[in-house]
Parts: structure tokens; sequence; C-alpha cells
């Protein structure tokens, strides 16, 4: 196991991605950020309370449980029925920043843009990942990366979240026989 970004690093991370939002966004009164369960809602929750503390604008935060927009449920991923989000106000002619932990094949970002316009047609979606590890399997990119971590397929990427996971912190470890806690990403 070997420590890419502790506690610190993390923060660091999370406030230089907060302004890079302030800096492309204009229209900060139209920006709504929206967690990716689990670890992504916390994120969500920092970046809004950073972006609002640099610009004086109050940002709404919101959540979504992508579950059942996967495309590898059948992977023994359980079946989620029903729109699982928490969204404080419509996303509607909004700006979302959707916010995940890892960024790896692409899945979760593609089923995080369903669930999104099941609740209504976006502005624009820019997307916000703590780590990006490569290897997509979709086009898709972030738009704020905290760390871009090339990483072997064999590796796990775990983050871990104080509000989530009780320490703070991502680590790369081995895929075979790694502990719980975070995940890979998606």
């Amino acid at each position: 196991m070997r420590t890419v970004l502790d506690a610190g690093a993390v923060g660091r991370a999370l406030r230089r991605i907060a302004h890079e939002i302030v800096e492309a966004n204009d229209a900060i009164a139209n920006l709504i950020v929206v967690g990716i369960q689990t670890r992504g809602v916390p994120m969500a929750h920092r970046i809004s309370a950073l972006v609002s503390e640099i610009t004086q604008v109050d940002v709404p935060v919101g959540s979504l449980d992508v579950t059942r927009y996967r495309d590898d449920r059948d992977r023994g991923r359980p079946a989620a029925t029903g729109y699982a989000g928490d969204l404080p106000t419509g996303v509607s002619g909004r700006t979302v920043v959707l916010v995940d932990d890892v960024l790896y094949t692409g899945r979760t970002a593609r089923a995080g843009l369903e669930a999104l316009n099941e609740s209504g047609r976006p502005a624009g979606v820019q997307l916000a990942v703590l780590i990006d590890r490569g290897h997509r399997e979709l086009p898709i990119r972030a738009d704020y990366v905290g760390k871009n971590l090339p990483t072997a397929a064999t590796e796990r990427v775990t983050v871990r979240l104080r509000e989530t996971d009780g320490v703070e912190g991502v680590v790369i470890e081995s895929a075979v026989g790694s502990p719980a806690g975070g995940r890979a990403g998606g």
C-alpha cells in the first residue's frame, strides 16, 4: 500500500478544484454541485463551501445514487429502483458540477449524466474528480482533476474521507487481498 495523498493534500486538491470552477464559470449563482454517492457527496459539500467562500455566493449541493443507471449491474451490482437523487433545486437551465472521487472507466460518470437527465436538462455539465487514474472505456474526461494518477489495471485506488471513513487520504494498493474501504473508481 502506497499513500499518494494525505489529508492535507486532499484539502489542497479540493481547494484548487474550487478555484478552477470559479475561474471557469462566470455565473456562479447558476451553479449547482452534485456528488455521486458515496464519496462524491462529501466532496461536493466541501467544494460548494469553498466556492461559496471564494465568491460569497451560496452554491446548492445535491447528491445522486447512480446504481440504477450503471451498465455493469450484471457484474454483481444490485439493481436500484426509482430515481435516487437529492437535488435541492431543479437542474434545468443550470450548470451542474458532477463530483466523484475516482475517474476510472468512465461508467460511473456516464451513469451520473443519465441520472441528471432524468431530473431535468442542465445548461451544461462539468465533471470534477479527486483522482483520474486513466484506463477509460468511454470517451469521458474530467474538467477538474485533483490528481492524475496513472495506475496499472491490477492496482486499486482507495479514497478515504473523514465524513465516510473517519480518516482521510488516497492510497494505491494491490487489487488482490486489498482491504475494504473506498473503491477502485468507475
